[in-house]
């Protein structure tokens, strides 16, 4: 079965899932299933439960625009959230939302198989590197179970603080940088 199959009967399966907190539209997640980088943010927003699909609000619009700056396409990664639904009043996710959603998002990883995550914000850093603090790791390159993990700040704190936003383009620099060494190592 390919990857796209897999994703679509993993999406269904998650719709079905009664146990799963939050009710608002499940926004699973777009874009290259053989990608080389995979984004992972915290949840959606308002703008990405009202068009199901993940990062196409302000914060969406900054990390697409760096995406194509690289010289990639969005169609070249792909993007998604540790929670799928939104949670209210666009709060963080809660420790007992990112729990339930893990295996499906630990599934979905496993499918797409990138040579990279990027998570972007704290809670999406911490899934992978509970120890780790963004504004000390952010931009740095971790290696984690079988997966590289290079965490940013969030799309959102890039564009409330000047000194965010000129961390989070160097490190969207540097990507290029460590897919390249990354596919030394592998």
């Amino acid at each position: 079965m390919g990857k796209i199959l897999l994703l679509k009967k993993l999406e269904q399966e998650m719709a079905e899932d009664k146990k799963l907190p939050l009710k608002t539209n499940l926004v699973f997640g777009e874009g290259n299933p053989d990608c080389e980088v995979l984004f992972i943010g915290e949840a959606p927003g308002a703008v990405e439960d009202e068009q199901v699909r993940p990062f196409v609000g302000r914060s969406g619009q900054l990390l697409r625009k760096s995406i194509r700056d690289l010289g990639w396409k969005e169609e070249d990664v792909y993007i998604t959230n540790i929670v799928k639904r939104r949670p209210p009043e666009n709060r963080d996710p809660s420790l007992k939302e990112i729990t339930a959603y893990k295996p499906y998002l630990t599934r979905q990883i496993e499918i797409i198989s990138p040579k990279i995550i990027v998570p972007l914000g704290r809670f999406s850093m911490n899934y992978f590197l509970p120890d780790a603090k963004i504004t000390r790791d952010q931009g740095k390159l971790f290696k984690t179970g079988n997966w590289f993990v290079t965490s940013m700040f969030h799309p959102a704190a890039a564009l409330r603080a000047p000194a965010m936003m000129k961390s989070f383009k160097k490190s969207f620099k540097n990507l290029l940088k460590m897919l390249k060494k990354i596919k030394k190592v592998v």
